[in-house]
Formats: structure tokens, sequence, C-alpha cells
């Protein structure tokens, strides 16, 4: 699949909380980094890993849709830029959930080879009621 093929399919098994297919997308060598978490892993590597991460997300949250997509090429077809949003709700509070994204994509053989995952941790903390769980947690990082 091309690079903008491959995003639209992983949205759709997203919506469709299908995990293993949207994982299936990904190279068995794959890395998946998140370069601005703070309390859950910054970097994943291979496919294995990124399901075992997203195996439960379903049930932590219930994303609705995509509003707000923009997709940027790139002079390398195998490279994409995407910002987009994701509504829906946290399951454990059941309040509405807002994410803004910035996702760099870079496809090998048909498949995710490279995911840069760009969120706010604080936004995703808010979300899913863990702001004290996050301070205490950056509370801990400062005082070592």
């Amino acid at each position: 699949m091309e690079a903008e093929e491959l995003f639209q399919r992983g949205t759709e098994l997203l919506l469709a909380k299908d995990m293993d297919a949207f994982t299936d997308l990904f190279a068995p060598d794959c890395t998946v980094e998140f370069p601005f978490a703070e309390v859950t892993p910054a970097r994943l590597t291979g496919r294995e890993e990124v399901r075992a991460y997203l195996a439960d997300y379903p049930e932590r949250m219930d994303i609705t849709g995509f509003p707000s997509v923009l997709v940027h090429r790139t002079t390398d077809p195998s490279t994409l830029v995407v910002e987009l949003t994701a509504h829906g709700r946290t399951v454990a509070t059941g309040e509405a959930y807002e994410m803004r994204y910035a996702w760099v994509l870079v496809v090998r053989d048909g498949l995710v080879a490279e995911l840069r995952d760009y969120w706010s941790p604080v936004r995703a903390a808010r979300a899913s009621g863990t702001v004290r769980q996050l301070a205490e947690a950056l509370t801990a990082e400062a005082r070592a």
C-alpha cells in the first residue's frame, strides 16, 4: 500500500476497534516512537510490541471519529506527515475525549516501518483522569 492509503486504512481500523488488523499494517521490525510521552513507553520496537501496547486500547479510549485530518505529502513518497484530531470518550471516566496528533509515517514494502506519534501527555492525562499520576511521575523524576 502507498503511504496515504495505509494511513486511511489505519484510521478505518482504529474506528472499527480492530487492533489486531491495525497492528498488522506495521512491518515486523517497525519502530513506533512517542517523542512527548512521559509515563508510557517512549519507543516500541517490532509489530508484537505494538500489538501488546494496543491490545486494550478500545477498553481505554472509545474513538468515534477523526473530524479533522490534514495530510502533508513530502518529496519522499514513502513518508507522510498527518495532523489529525480524534474524538470519542474515555471509557474509565465516560468523559469526552479530544486529542490532536501529528504523525510521521514511513512506509516500506506496503507496511508502516516507522511511526512518530506526537501528542500531549497533559491532555491525555486529563482525558483519562490520570493527571495526579502524571504529576507524581514528573515530581519523582525531578527529585531523582
